[in-house]
């Protein structure tokens, strides 16, 4: 009997299941066990060969290479990342912003900026709103602004083809977002409580889910994040505005900081770069310090907290 094996993409995982979409269909699928045995776990998102004889008993026989893969949610080949802040209740903060944004560069995945609640913001905030909106598009972000008639053209665009996660603190909107792009998913809102890894959740397995021609996997508001790979030397490149100037420094391997000559702190005295951002870049640089003293990161195991 000839063996037919096929290639597809992992869409859902639960219960030791794996969830196996190819061509049209979706088969239900076990891991060999050679998997564990080689310390290996498959993902939703993995790009897999399978074998199948029906939809409800097939076998994942192996792992096709990876573009990345993320700890929270345990998901492989995200193209981009939906980062959900809203306008009030909890007021935007730009500190916390600027710790997402260094955590998903790091994974090399492409953030986009969402800040929700606009409509409920009054005349002030909205035009700080504006500005940080200005300054991020500056750096080489795209901002979203949403209200609760939420513009699903532009967020489907965005996602087009590309597999997302979207991330924020909980309060933020994250689920109402998600029903308002596809209200078939009826994900419950206004009960998540989640702090430092331990809490109750309204997601219970990883899914993706499809909004217009892309997928999205929803992830669970947190109080840190968790940047195993951030170093002094690498924390540069996660600030695209100080990443373009990095070369014309005067010294090789300046960190922008206290050395002389420096084109960094050149633009944020012109106001090239905000001083914001550059305040908190010079905020992580110092704890990335202070733990690599401690013993603690040596490009590992970092935790900047919110």
């Amino acid at each position: 009997m000839k063996v037919t094996f096929l290639e597809g993409q992992i869409m859902k995982a639960l219960s030791g299941f794996y969830y196996v979409y190819c061509d049209g269909k979706t088969y239900q699928c076990r891991a060999r066990g050679n998997f564990r045995k080689r310390g290996l776990t498959p993902l939703v998102g993995d790009h897999v060969v399978f074998q199948a004889d029906n939809l409800k008993e097939g076998y994942v026989l192996e792992l096709l290479p990876r573009k990345n893969a993320l700890v929270r949610p345990p998901i492989a080949n995200v193209d981009l990342a939906l980062l959900v802040f809203s306008a009030v209740e909890p007021d935007f903060s730009a500190n916390l912003a600027d710790r997402f944004l260094v955590a998903i560069e790091l994974e090399d995945v492409e953030p986009v900026i969402c800040i929700s609640k606009m409509d409920v913001a009054d005349d002030t905030r909205r035009a700080e709103i504006a500005e940080y909106k200005a300054i991020y598009e500056e750096a080489g972000y795209q901002v979203l602004l949403t209200n609760t008639d939420i513009d699903k053209q532009a967020v489907f665009e965005v996602i087009a083809g590309k597999i997302a996660v979207i991330a924020g603190q909980s309060g933020v909107g994250k689920s109402t977002l998600l029903n308002a792009l596809n209200p078939n998913l009826d994900i419950e809102t206004g009960v998540i409580s989640f702090v430092l890894g331990r809490g109750k959740h309204t997601t219970r397995h990883v899914e993706l889910m499809t909004i217009g021609e892309g997928f999205i996997a929803d992830t669970p508001g947190f109080s840190s994040i968790e940047m195993d790979e951030l170093t002094i030397e690498n924390l540069q490149f996660c600030f695209p505005e100080i990443d373009r100037r990095r070369g014309e420094c005067k010294f090789r391997g300046c960190i922008h900081e206290n050395e002389p000559k420096c084109a960094v702190k050149t633009a944020v005295e012109t106001g090239e770069i905000a001083a914001f951002r550059y305040k908190h870049y010079i905020q992580i640089l110092t704890e990335v310090k202070k733990q690599k003293k401690r013993g603690i990161n040596n490009g590992k195991n970092s935790s900047i907290h919110t």
